[in-house]
């Protein structure tokens, strides 16, 4: 076994493979950015090295620096996390050529599934189900859009590298086959350095059911049973579940098989998944699922195979790395009860995912599941810590864990009514949305279920009376003079002959709302507002099921999963410039603006494409807010912060 490895990756899997690295006794060196200095994953191991500037490209994306690290603290391997380099075949031969050990799978193995036509390609030889489409290496449009039209519309644009999402698009008509592709092209070339795309059917009730593999170097491979992975948005993971609900033993057979047999096809050591696409409108039937891709690494969703194999993923990787065969034989792999990961991401569900940014001014996550349950989280962030626009915006992972699907969904739902960020705008109410929704409820999932729901999904529900009159109790200060620790602990509200009322100003959108505050015995707080009076015990809060966090100009008050943000306004601030008025439209991310489609001078309708902005390697078409004429927009090219105006409209009369 190894004494020291380099742990190639940042945020919450780095703390993870910390964590087990750790328990094994095996020292561990961070890596770390500019970005990153301050950063969890930097504070919890043994060693950490600075390796760049920010942005990926020029840190984590830059192996060889990796590498010096590595052989400057004495490490003998580089784990490779997820994402970076992890499937990066140059990368191995550089690891190796150093004299280190690589962390997972042979560059050969990455090369044979690194790229989705030549897997399948592959996949088809070894006796695997492969989804009917195009995988050749022509790449012009007439080539591509002549095969969509011999499958037969609807189509799936797709990467042929990468994945999460990136690069792909689904297309229902040959007039919008064009766009789609360059669109599909860029996004491929800024995500994996490769614009080449392949095309194939779309399967019209689709779900994504993926099984865990492992090898060893020994010649032999095992699976860990499946993961469904279909509640999607924009083609990138929210909850993940393990086992795949509905799965027959028929069909968990078929599909276990033929996972093993294409990790047999390439040799493959340590640990890897292969993606199927299922077409479950008749339910799952073992001739209706083929081969998707095959991920060379450990998925971000790894946790619930834990769960309910018992097995340490991350242990099996540092031993199989090290020389050792498999720890377990496929008979001894068994699978108990059921579990589900949500993925906790700072970004705006109600403005389509749009990636956001912030400090975490408050940050709680739930320590103690229901009796019969287990609950784990991992995250790399801590309170405090600020949501850059250079990585993935995900603050954490949290998985449940139940005898059965039901009490481990169960568990889900209060985990994250138990969840309290704020600083940053999160998803965790989408989240507990579809957690509660009952389809999703009653394991009747696709990968189109978030996109024919989300309009429900996403809904913002406007906040209470109550919430409202906690808000201003809390903007007030008053609950600030509490004696202990305890959140709700009794306050003095006693004023000798009478209270004196106090006036408080908060906003909640675009609503002003001002309340009058009266301390009055008992510890208690009335808040009128417009007339209408609450009766705050600060002392009894905590059993309303309302908590409340307070950070600077703000107020948050969760009401279970969901977040109200409140304002509470500097009076002595001046009113906004001409920048925030109608005729401007502002950057709702930072990002780079990779596409201009509008003119200055030109008449534009409300609707109508303007531009499109990239950021965290994703595309996001910005459209004309109303009708009006262009003044001035942003030059293609251009870096862009959160809120900087990207057009201006003329002014009209």
């Amino acid at each position: 076994m190894f004494s020291r490895i380099l742990i190639a990756n940042r945020g919450e899997i780095a703390c993870r493979v910390i964590r087990t690295a750790r328990r094994m006794g095996v020292a561990t060196v961070a890596v770390y950015s500019d970005a990153d200095r301050n950063a969890l994953h930097v504070e919890m191991a043994d060693e950490a090295v600075h390796i760049g500037p920010a942005p990926a490209a020029e840190s984590y994306l830059v192996g060889e620096r990796i590498i010096e690290a590595a052989k400057a603290t004495g490490a003998q391997a580089i784990h490779p996390g997820y994402g970076f380099l992890s499937e990066n075949p140059g990368f191995v031969e550089a690891v190796e050529n150093a004299g280190l050990t690589f962390i997972g799978p042979s560059a050969k193995s990455i090369r044979a599934m690194g790229l989705k036509d030549a897997a399948k390609r592959l996949m088809e030889k070894a006796g695997v189900p492969v989804v009917p489409g195009y995988h050749g290496e022509a790449q012009e449009i007439v080539v591509l859009a002549g095969k969509a039209r011999e499958i037969g519309y609807p189509v799936l644009i797709k990467a042929r590298a990468g994945g999460g999402g990136k690069g792909m698009r689904r297309v229902d008509d040959a007039d919008d086959f064009a766009d789609a592709l360059a669109s599909a092209k860029r996004e491929a070339k800024a995500a994996f350095g490769d614009e080449a795309v392949l095309v194939e059917k779309f399967v019209e009730k689709p779900r994504h059911i993926e099984v865990q593999v492992f090898g060893d170097n020994h010649g032999n491979a095992v699976h860990l049973y499946e993961r469904d992975c279909s509640a999607q948005r924009r083609h990138q993971k929210v909850i993940e579940e393990a086992p795949a609900p509905g799965m027959t033993a028929e069909m968990r057979e078929a599909m276990t098989s033929a996972a093993v047999k294409a990790a047999k096809a390439i040799s493959y050591s340590g640990a890897g998944t292969i993606e199927f696409i299922v077409d479950a409108s008749e339910g799952l039937r073992p001739d209706r699922f083929w081969f998707m891709e095959m991920n060379t690494r450990l998925q971000v969703e790894h946790p619930v195979t834990e769960m309910v194999t018992g097995v340490d993923l991350v242990e099996w990787q540092l031993r199989v790395a090290s020389g050792e065969k498999l720890p377990r034989a496929q008979k001894d792999i068994t699978l108990a009860g059921h579990a589900f990961e949500a993925r906790i991401y700072a970004e705006d569900a109600t403005r389509g995912f749009l990636p956001a940014t912030g400090t975490l001014h408050h940050l709680v996550f739930p320590t103690q599941a229901a009796p019969g349950t287990g609950i784990r989280v991992e995250t790399g962030v801590r309170q405090g810590d600020a949501i850059s626009p250079f990585y993935d915006p995900m603050i954490a992972k949290l998985v449940t864990h139940g005898p059965d699907r039901t009490s481990a969904l169960s568990a889900l739902g209060e985990a994250l009514a138990q969840t309290n960020v704020a600083g940053s705008t999160v998803n965790t109410a989408f989240l507990a949305a579809l957690a509660a929704d009952e389809d999703f409820a009653a394991g009747d999932v696709d990968t189109g279920l978030i996109a024919r729901k989300q309009d429900a999904l996403t809904a913002q529900p406007a906040p209470s009376a109550r919430v409202v009159a906690l808000a201003a109790f809390a903007a007030s200060g008053a609950a600030e003079n509490l004696r202990t620790d305890e959140p709700w602990s009794t306050l003095s509200g006693y004023a000798h002959f009478c209270a004196t009322p106090r006036r408080v100003e908060i906003s909640h959108g675009d609503r002003a709302i001002s309340a009058s505050l009266t301390a009055e015995s008992g510890g208690r707080f009335s808040i009128d507002i417009d007339g209408s009076v609450q009766t705050i015990e600060p002392r009894h809060g905590a059993s309303s099921g309302l908590r409340h966090a307070r950070w600077p100009g703000h107020v948050t008050v969760f009401e279970r999963a969901v977040a109200h943000g409140f304002v509470a306004p500097d009076p002595l601030d001046a009113a906004e410039d001409d920048a925030a008025s109608g005729d401007n439209l502002r950057a709702p991310m930072p990002g780079l603006v990779k596409v201009v489609r509008a003119e200055t001078g030109q008449t534009v309708s409300k609707g109508q494409a303007l531009l499109v902005l990239e950021a965290m390697k994703m595309e996001h078409t910005i459209s004309a807010p109303h009708d009006g004429e262009i003044a001035e927009i942003v030059p293609e090219g251009t870096q862009v912060s959160d809120g900087t105006v990207l057009v201006r409209f003329a002014e009209t009369e």
